[in-house]
Formats: structure tokens, sequence, C-alpha cells
């Protein structure tokens, strides 16, 4: 009964909330291999049915992790720009520490659950969208520091194949975290100035 209370209690939202938190959990412990609607039905205490409301399919769940994991990457980004004085290097390096930092906190997780989408059209069209939003970001947040010059398309994918590279080295303790900072803000500043020399 108060399992049937509690989930009376629960909003839609919270309760997608709740079951995307249990799924990183089971992530944790037991490995993508173990996330299964089922077996996040159970370890959250309720029904498959609600659960299959949520995410339809098991592609659809790990899409919503990664969806979610993003939100929450673009949101701690936007607070740290927004506190950041409008300086080339500062900017850089307040991207390039949210970039590694999301990563971090991520662990070898976020790749797993990448692999588990893997050639899933979901994950496709998640891929494309968050990187372009990313690239398009950039370009907002570095065009001003070009002086009137234009920031190139291909420049801003290459920076974003770099952040993605040097992400991957830290998690595999190939390279500190500070030392993919540094390169990534080198990269950034050298991409924009450039564009500069370029024009």
């Amino acid at each position: 009964m108060s399992s049937q209370s509690t989930r009376q209690r629960l909003s839609r939202q919270e309760r997608y909330t709740q079951l995307i938190e249990v799924a990183w959990q089971i992530i944790r412990e037991e490995g993508t291999e173990a996330l299964t609607l089922g077996h996040l039905a159970e370890r959250a205490g309720i029904t498959k049915p609600v659960v299959y409301d949520h995410f339809t399919t098991r592609s659809g769940l790990f899409a919503a992790i990664y969806r979610e994991y993003d939100l929450r990457s673009t949101a701690r980004m936007d607070e740290k720009i927004s506190q950041t004085e409008p300086v080339l290097e500062k900017i850089a390096a307040v991207i390039a520490d949210a970039w590694i930092e999301c990563v971090l906190l991520s662990g070898r997780e976020m790749p797993s659950v990448i692999a588990a989408l893997s050639g899933t059209p979901e994950l496709e069209q998640l891929r494309q969208e968050y990187a372009t939003a990313f690239i398009e970001k950039c370009r907002t947040l570095f065009s001003p520091f070009c002086q009137g010059h234009t920031l190139q398309t291909p420049a801003l994918w290459a920076m974003l194949g770099a952040a993605e590279g040097l992400s991957w080295a830290v998690v595999i303790g190939k390279i500190s975290a500070q030392q993919a900072k540094d390169e990534l803000v080198q990269g950034i500043v050298c991409m924009v100035n450039g564009t500069k020399a370029r024009d």
C-alpha cells in the first residue's frame, strides 16, 4: 500500500527523474548490460508498464540518459559562462573546464551508454543535435573575438573533435584533466586567432 501511495505522490516528471537516477545507479553498479526496462522497474520498485510508458524501448531509455547528461552539462556550462568576464582566454577556459569536468563526472559510464546506443537511430539523431547545438553555442561565444572576421564551421568542428579526443584520453588515463583543459584552451585561442589571420 505504501508503494502504491508513493507512485501516486510522484508527478510524471518526478517519476521520470527518479527513473533516470536509478538507471545511472544500475549502470555504475552493474554495467550497461544489466540495464533493461524490467530491471529498472524492479530497482525503482514500480511496475514494468510505468517504465515502458516513459521510455518505450531500451534504446529509448539510453537516449533519455544521454539527453539528461547533455542537459545537465549544458546547464553547468551556461551558468559558468554567465559569471565569466568576456575575455577570450577566460571564456575558452570555461568551455574547456566544463567539457572535461562533465566527462569526468560521468566517468566511464557515458562511453558505455553511447556504446549501448551504437547503431541505433536514436543515438545518431541525438549526437547530431547536440554536436550542432554545441558548435553554434561556440560560434556565438567566440565570434565577438574574431574582430569582424568569420569563424569558419570546419574550425569549430575540429575544436569539437579535439574536445572529444582529449576527454577520452583523460578517461583512459593517458593525460591528466589539467593537460586536457590547457590543450583545449590553447586550441580554441588558436582557432579564433587563426580565423583573424586567414581572413
